[in-house]
């Protein structure tokens, strides 16, 4: 008999601040006893020793985009996995340069790898165990377990010049035996991620205050040490690469899903309670709203 997924909101703080409590964003999927992380933040494998997920079990990665909330835990994720006697592939997917960056990721382990052949512990290289594979939108992955589909997002769709369309970020739909669940990533509001989360049981959605962020900043000085253009360029950022609360709710509401996960939470300034952030979603939707946590379950 085959067993019922299980969501774990690993690490829930957006990026790139620290929040006392709170990793940075990473999500464990586990069907039929299959490991499936979506995004590996900073502390996304003591979130996982936590959870009593065992490491050597990881296998399967998907990145949302490539800032480093979303990356800077998966040198460690892997290299403790490889450490522990993994032989097997670890296979990471996400949109373009996602191979360039578990190469560089490879490089970075080397030498500690190295090291650790050389102590006689290990024989197997790192390039034979890391795998990046960059992918492209509709359905990128599928096992006996799963069928993921990849929509791209609005997360950079603000970029000038010649950043403008050189990178990307993609929103994922898990569709597992027993529920639909689906990631909104980093995004603005968009009818294309609107589509993806179609009827999903579960929307686990970055959730996003840019005054808060604005706070936030000027409280531990980088604000103060930002140029003027500098400071219009991460307001827009915020404003148009991001989706707001209000959004989340329309959004929710069009696509018709069943719960609401915040996740990927901007840090407060004078407090921890997001529950007002709940309540401006729930203007917009009538369905359930949870503020996630580190290590819920779902």
């Amino acid at each position: 008999m085959k067993e019922p997924s299980s969501l774990i909101t690993l690490g829930t703080s957006a990026g790139p601040s620290l929040t006392p409590g709170r990793a940075q964003t990473s999500h464990l999927l586990t069907v039929n006893g299959t490991y499936y992380v979506v995004d590996a933040g900073d502390g996304v494998a003591r979130r996982m020793a936590r959870a009593g997920a065992d490491v050597r079990k990881v296998g399967i990665i998907f990145l949302t985009h490539h800032h480093d909330d979303h990356t800077a835990g998966l040198g460690t994720l892997m290299s403790l996995a490889w450490d522990g006697q993994r032989t097997e592939p670890i296979n990471v997917y996400g949109p373009p340069r996602t191979k360039e960056l578990v190469d560089a990721t490879v490089r970075y382990c080397s030498i500690s790898a190295d090291i650790r052949i050389a102590d006689g512990g290990r024989s197997v290289p790192l390039d034979k165990v890391f795998f990046g594979h960059d992918v492209g939108i509709g359905e990128v992955y599928q096992d006996d377990n799963i069928r993921v589909s990849a929509t791209e997002n609005t997360h950079f769709s603000f970029h000038r010049g010649d950043a403008a369309g050189r990178y990307k970020s993609y929103s994922y739909r898990f569709e597992t035996p027993d529920r639909v669940i689906t990631f909104t990533g980093d995004t603005g509001f968009s009818a294309a991620v609107t589509a993806l989360a179609r009827d999903a049981d579960i929307l686990v959605t970055e959730t996003s205050s840019c005054d808060e962020r604005k706070n936030s900043m000027i409280k531990d000085g980088r604000w103060q040490a930002m140029s003027t253009a500098e400071q219009e360029g991460i307001m827009r950022q915020a404003t148009q690469g991001h989706m707001g609360l209000d959004n989340i709710g329309m959004l929710a509401t069009q696509a018709g899903v069943r719960k609401v996960v915040l996740s990927h939470l901007t840090r407060r300034v004078e407090t921890a309670d997001y529950e007002p952030w709940a309540e401006e979603v729930r203007k917009h939707f009538s369905g359930e709203v949870v503020i996630a946590e580190d290590l819920m379950e779902f």
